[in-house]
């Protein structure tokens, strides 16, 4: 049989970010995890699913970011 594929569709939760401040002065790591996120430019938002490899990416520009 075939399963209803709208059980698994449910919205999964999603995080806000913000770029606030700019990479440039900090580790080149760091900005490619920006850049990774997708973040562009200063005051540039995304939203990214709430997985715990987005958190870690957060947590490591928690000083370069804002989340909502």
């Amino acid at each position: 049989m075939a399963q209803n594929k709208s059980s698994k569709s449910q919205t999964a939760a999603k995080l806000k970010v913000t770029l606030r401040k700019s990479t440039i002065g900090f580790n080149k790591d760091q900005a490619k995890v920006v850049e990774g996120m997708g973040l562009r430019r200063i005051g540039h938002s995304v939203e990214l699913p709430d997985t715990p490899a987005t958190r870690g990416m957060i947590l490591k520009v928690r000083h370069l970011v804002e989340i909502e």
